[in-house]
């Protein structure tokens, strides 16, 4: 139940709900600057702003109610445990980062897609956070097994993030699923594991931590 979260997945779930309740009420025009644009130089008008990496977020598509549903469903089911394992400060940081990573890289994209096709389309949703959630449990819980909702097979948390991981970038370079954001998945994924790297002190961010040397007992007679 959402009352039995811990505090910072709780406030996420409720934040993002009560966002998209008040996009149903306000309309998208409201909300537009919250969206993320691509930045196109010479363009009238400039829609990007800065902010929009993580104000993006915390938005979804009103009229897909399953984009909101299955978003929050996964940030309960990953996202717990790692703030469990992390703690409060750290699970906030990483969840931003995935967010603001994903974001990044589809700015990258639907920007070069607007200045060759001339496509301006706004992009929302938690997914790349999500995607960077699941990335870290894989990481972190690599053997804890995991049901898909469909089909309904159970398999290794680690197994779950390489499929998704691959699945997502066949769909990237085909554009056999247009509409969603696929580089922001990996965007998500990617962000996620450099920062974990990062923590852990591992390559590109430096070799492998040491373990600590026992200390040094002198006895003085």
């Amino acid at each position: 139940m959402p009352f039995n979260l811990p505090r910072v997945t709780k406030a996420l779930l409720i934040a993002n709900l009560v966002a998209y309740l008040l996009q149903w009420v306000v309309g998208e025009q409201a909300y537009a600057f919250l969206e993320l644009w691509p930045y196109v130089p010479d363009a009238p008008e400039q829609w990007f702003m800065p902010w929009q990496l993580l104000t993006y977020g915390f938005l979804h598509d009103p009229g897909n109610i399953a984009h909101i549903a299955f978003n929050m469903l996964a940030l309960v089911m990953f996202g717990a445990p790692l703030e469990y394992t992390w703690g409060p400060r750290r699970y906030l940081t990483y969840y931003l980062t995935a967010v603001a990573g994903a974001g990044l890289c589809q700015l990258l994209v639907t920007s070069w897609m607007a200045a060759s096709t001339g496509d301006v389309g706004s992009t929302v949703g938690a997914s790349g956070g999500v995607f960077g959630l699941l990335l870290a449990y894989g990481m972190l819980f690599p053997n804890q097994r995991v049901m898909l909702l469909i089909p309904p097979i159970p398999m290794r948390a680690r197994t779950l993030v390489i499929l998704y991981g691959l699945f997502e970038l066949m769909l990237g370079f085909t554009g056999l699923q247009p509409g969603v954001a696929h580089f922001a998945h990996l965007g998500g994924m990617l962000f996620g594991w450099l920062l974990i790297r990062y923590w852990r002190g591992q390559p590109p961010f430096g070799g492998p931590r040491s373990k600590p040397r026992p200390p040094h007992i002198r006895i003085v007679r």
